[in-house]
């Protein structure tokens, strides 16, 4: 599920939004039937809770060993975003049941309350995928930047191949510390145009980051008046936006990505269906 929910100035990714709420509905049902069956019903809902999200961090790791393994303290940084929802939702109901079979007053308060959770996470993904399959996705747009040397260059002039998005800024530390790991996804997938759209600094700032940081990055453009905030609709840094070669929008990360996490979205956009076209029918 990509996309976002912007609440005033605070932007959350709608897969954020639907766990809480999936998290928050499950507790209060589990809590409500418990204090019906007796005030001194203690559900574990907890430890249920922590066994999902272990498994689901656990899942996501064995799924990019590959990446992982090159840094394995970055197995610990759950700021990247990887998780397999599917692994967490299966491992609390295991638990679950399994629990409930030692005390039979938790089976009914517990088991509805996942089923609750689960409901609402489902239901969140059906609603994102039957109000967006309708709609065209957003494509690269024609707005123009300008190049390290000051030449203006469209959005639009990358289409051709996938193409990732960055926005970023020397000032932002999560920005800086996944550029590196955008470096070395450059180098490697020349099958992939990757474009540093900076955010409000001047070419010298720009040009001093990258030589203090030993970062030799193609397609670096500068955006001095921060057009894409209102182009793309995001304002918090870093933002990566992933487009696959037809041009089209296919998901979008707020905050920083490490290299299992950018290569689970190098493989959506590599790998994305040319779009459909229409046939007149003959007579």
């Amino acid at each position: 599920m990509s996309g976002m929910l912007s609440v005033g100035p605070l932007v959350l990714p709608l897969t954020l939004v639907a766990f809480i709420a999936s998290v928050l509905m499950g507790q209060g049902v589990a809590a409500w039937l418990a204090m019906r069956r007796g005030p001194d019903t203690q559900l574990p809902m907890g430890r249920v809770l922590l066994t999902g999200i272990l498994a689901s961090r656990a899942a996501f790791v064995a799924q990019q060993f590959a990446a992982y393994s090159a840094d394995p303290v970055s197995i610990l940084d759950i700021r990247d975003g990887g998780w397999n929802a599917t692994a967490g939702f299966a491992a609390a109901w295991a638990y679950a049941v399994w629990l409930s079979g030692h005390r039979s007053s938790w089976k009914a308060p517990m088991l509805t309350g996942i089923a609750v959770a689960t409901l609402v996470w489902a239901g969140a993904h059906w609603v994102a995928a039957a109000t967006g399959s309708g709609e065209p996705r957003a494509s690269l747009p024609e707005t123009t930047f300008r190049t390290l040397e000051g030449e203006p260059r469209s959005l639009q002039a990358f289409q051709g191949k996938p193409v990732v998005l960055n926005l970023w800024a020397s000032w932002c530390p999560p920005c800086r510390r996944e550029m590196p790991v955008f470096a070395q996804a450059q180098a490697a997938h020349p099958e992939i145009t990757f474009v540093f759209l900076n955010q409000g600094e001047r070419t010298a700032v720009v040009q001093q980051f990258l030589a203090q940081q030993g970062l030799a990055l193609e397609n670096v453009l500068l955006d001095v008046d921060t057009q894409a905030a209102t182009v793309f609709g995001h304002r918090a840094l870093p933002a990566t936006l992933f487009f696959d070669a037809f041009g089209r929008h296919v998901d979008t990360r707020l905050g920083e990505l490490s290299r299992a996490t950018l290569a689970q979205r190098l493989a959506l956009i590599s790998h994305a269906p040319a779009p459909h076209t229409s046939k007149e029918m003959l007579p």
